[in-house]
């Protein structure tokens, strides 16, 4: 899915993962917040990053 969601960079500096409380790194193409740490990926969805961890998708070992 190629959403190609902006996100204010502002917003992005002071997000952390709610699992892990680490920095989230921003997938542009995908339209996700990738929290590394905890190896999950965070929807935006029309511009509101969705930090649920109910919605987030578990990254496989071929995810970036």
């Amino acid at each position: 899915m190629s959403a190609q969601t902006a996100i204010d960079p502002w917003l992005l500096s002071i997000l952390v993962c709610p699992v892990t409380r680490t920095k989230l790194r921003y997938v542009e193409m995908a339209g996700e917040l990738i929290s590394d740490a905890a190896g999950a990926a965070y929807p935006i969805r029309d511009g509101v990053p969705v930090m649920l961890i109910d919605e987030a998708r578990l990254l496989g070992s071929g995810d970036q």
